[in-house]
């Protein structure tokens, strides 16, 4: 029935300034009723996702306000500006979105088009009329959220002033919410996650490896680790300084992360040593993963922005459950072994761990 309803306003024919004009008392009763901010406020309280936080924000706002496309954008661990929800978000008007997003998340204030692609503050290719509210808790802005008609409007869609206040009054405690579980994410994220390379630390590793061989076992599917080891890093430090190793630390495990496969856990072991946990991952698929992560380090150049041209090459060990180990302890050993053996024989390589009998 509210679906029914919503189809309605944004049906009607009329650009989104006439359906907030022909709609307010409808749209005003919504907002205004006793119970919307207790009904608001205990259903983003039911998760401490952020996702699902954002979810029910982006619901709820579609019913105040009856624009085609809606999103819900926060900074990311990175710092920077990610949808957490959309409806409708395509990647035509996702660019134009993150272009308001920036303007609201700098100046904390609404921000109200009847054209986007013609608003001198945040203009974009595309067309169409936008109504964006900053979100904010504990008095830093938390994200923003945007609601955005296709069509371009007569005039800026615009709420009554008791209709701003409602929405207003909704939407702080809801951002504190969100702001709550972007934090908790956050300081997740944060103890498990190495300082330096921001790929996973070698405790989650140890974690996950115990997990995922449990699992493994139960399930009698392969797990596989890669271990992964910088040729010449310590020239690196030698020549340059360890400030330029730090960068060069930096680049290797962008090129790691990025040859892993979305379902692969990278992580730094330590040092200049890295290791890969590949699920569901029999010795074939592994050794494909070690092999491109071998040829990108080979291939790359690093410390370019920095005026210099550093080639280093990696040595990498693989290891699978349960052909070479049968336990989270023996991979690790298995895998560090096949390793050393690359570097050994000339580095630059890759090798697989044999099964227990042949070592």
């Amino acid at each position: 029935m509210r679906r029914a309803r919503d189809l309605t306003l944004t049906a009607s024919g009329l650009d989104l300034a006439g359906r907030l004009r022909t709609f307010q008392r409808v749209l005003r009763s919504r907002v205004e009723r006793r119970d919307a901010l207790v009904d608001f406020v205990r259903a983003v309280n039911e998760t401490l996702e952020p996702a699902d936080i954002a979810d029910i924000i982006v619901e709820h706002a579609a019913q105040w306000v009856p624009a085609r496309d809606w999103a819900l954008l926060s900074s990311d661990l990175s710092g920077q500006l990610s949808v957490l929800s959309g409806r409708g978000v395509t990647d035509e008007n996702e660019p134009a979105m993150r272009a308001v997003a920036n303007w609201v998340m700098q100046h904390g204030e609404e921000f109200v088009t009847d054209d986007l692609r013609v608003d001198a503050r945040a203009r974009g290719e595309s067309v169409g009329a936008l109504l964006a509210f900053p979100l904010v808790g504990r008095g830093h802005r938390v994200g923003a959220l945007i609601g955005f008609d296709r069509a371009p409007a007569s005039h800026k869609p615009r709420l009554s002033p008791s209709m701003q206040r409602a929405v207003r009054t909704l939407l702080e405690p809801v951002s504190m919410a969100l702001d709550n579980a972007l934090a908790l994410k956050r300081a997740e994220a944060l103890s498990v996650t190495d300082d330096l390379t921001h790929l996973y630390n070698s405790r989650y590793l140890n974690q996950v490896l115990r997990r995922e061989t449990k699992r493994a076992s139960r399930s009698g599917r392969p797990l596989s680790l890669l271990f992964i080891d910088l040729d010449g890093f310590k020239g690196v430090n030698d020549t340059h300084g360890h400030l330029f190793g730090s960068r060069a630390l930096v680049e290797a495990a962008g090129l790691i992360r990025t040859s892993a496969r979305e379902t692969d856990i990278p992580a730094r072991f330590g040092g200049d040593e890295f290791a890969v946990v590949l699920p569901d991952t029999g010795g074939e698929g592994a050794f494909a993963v070690g092999e491109r992560i071998r040829d990108r380090v080979a291939a790359h150049r690093f410390l370019a922005s920095d005026g210099l041209d550093v080639h280093l090459t990696a040595s990498v060990g693989v290891a699978t459950l349960p052909d070479a180990a049968a336990s989270a302890d023996e991979l690790v050993a298995a895998a560090d072994k096949a390793m050393y053996r690359v570097k050994d024989s000339g580095k630059n390589g890759i090798l697989a761990a044999p099964p227990p009998t042949d070592n």
